[in-house]
């Protein structure tokens, strides 16, 4: 398994290499781009190392189980909360007296503050993924989450989470099924129902989209179509990486994007959504945010977070049972001026400096 250390019967954890970077004080992952997250405090995990994909691009070489079901014996959610944490800390304290590891920042990164849930697999088939997101909380951790939108009655079902995503990988059933390859027969309904309950969450949500030379890009008028359904706040338009060559996919180079052709098809994309803006830009990762025009406030763009808002609001929502309940407008944060896009540090943190390789070989995996 890819480097990630397994948990109990279904669940995993891994150090993202944005951790890693940011312990170096070079830079951390878009996230912290985009939403202001501190790539260092935080840790991708799942409670479900099975999908109900396989998609081409997945830079996990189908190593992960896949089945549309759940079928494995259940582990607590607390049991695995609370080894993930464990584990993860364990793998930040590799790094003391690593060269250039900055000790404040190795001291931080020891408290969990954000969790990728994203790592592998598919969290929300996880049959208690609404009382893991929940402990995620009750420890002070914002959660973001991604499913693979085939599982459109758990999207429904989801508590509020810090922010939602849906993987919308390609605009037409032909093309999904090509990139995706589902397991599930009806995985065109599927897709469109999720996309369809993502609509009605008041908290954050993102589709991300990755973008496939020669398989995904033409379909813009499509996307577009999709974007109305789902009325996501947020859009990542990300280049597809490229893993290596494997058994398990036909990807080659070819198929990646330049970062220049990321832009236009962003700039494209934004002409067909006049509700949307672009906002950040994260060159590093080859990634893009576009976002509704209401995190646009007095012209300055909201894409950051405020954490501890966030953690107020799911603590009252919790104790009211559910009956206070709120939205995304409610802790949004302004983004700094380097994150905007066209600003010269193209996404790139300067608090950080930028590490250029010499070689060329590198890990590719992280969220």
């Amino acid at each position: 398994f890819s480097g990630y250390k397994l948990i109990g019967s279904h669940s995993g954890v891994k150090l993202c290499r944005w951790t890693k970077s940011m312990l170096r004080g070079r830079g951390g992952c878009y996230k912290h781009t985009f939403y202001g997250i501190e790539s260092h405090r935080c840790m991708e995990a799942t409670p479900s190392l099975a999908c109900a994909n396989k998609c081409v691009f997945c830079w996990r070489h189908h190593t992960n189980p896949v089945g549309t079901e759940w079928r494995w014996k259940m582990d607590q959610p607390e049991v695995i909360l609370q080894e993930a944490i464990e584990k993860h800390q364990n793998m930040i304290k590799e790094f003391k007296g690593v060269s250039g590891v900055k000790p404040a920042r190795l001291e931080e990164a020891l408290a969990v503050k954000h969790c990728a849930l994203s790592l592998v697999g598919e969290p929300i088939m996880y049959p208690h993924i609404n009382r893991f997101v929940r402990l995620l909380h009750q420890h002070g951790i914002s959660t973001f989450l991604v499913t693979n939108a085939q599982f459109p009655e758990e999207i429904r079902r989801l508590e509020p989470v810090t922010q939602l995503y849906v993987s919308v990988d390609a605009s037409t059933k032909e093309s999904l099924r090509r990139i995706d390859r589902p397991l599930f027969k009806d995985f065109w309904q599927r897709f469109l129902d999720s996309l369809k309950a993502l609509a009605e969450k008041q908290q954050r949500t993102v589709y991300r989209l990755t973008l496939v030379k020669a398989w995904n890009v033409d379909e813009l008028k499509a996307y577009a179509d999709l974007i109305s359904l789902g009325k996501p706040d947020f859009i990542e338009v990300k280049g597809v990486t490229y893993c290596g060559e494997s058994s398990a996919s036909s990807l080659t180079m070819a198929n990646v994007p330049w970062h220049g052709e990321v832009v236009s098809f962003v700039q494209e994309l934004a002409r067909l959504l006049p509700e949307y803006g672009i906002a950040c830009e994260h060159e590093h990762s080859n990634c893009l945010l576009m976002a509704h025009s209401k995190f646009q406030v007095d012209g300055e763009w909201r894409t950051w977070i405020d954490y501890s808002r966030f953690q107020e609001l799911v603590r009252e929502y919790e104790q009211s049972g559910g009956s206070r309940t709120f939205t995304a407008a409610e802790y949004m944060a302004r983004t700094p001026p380097w994150a905007l896009f066209g600003a010269r540090e193209r996404g790139f943190d300067p608090l950080d400096v930028r590490f250029q390789r010499k070689n060329k070989a590198r890990d590719i995996s992280g969220c």
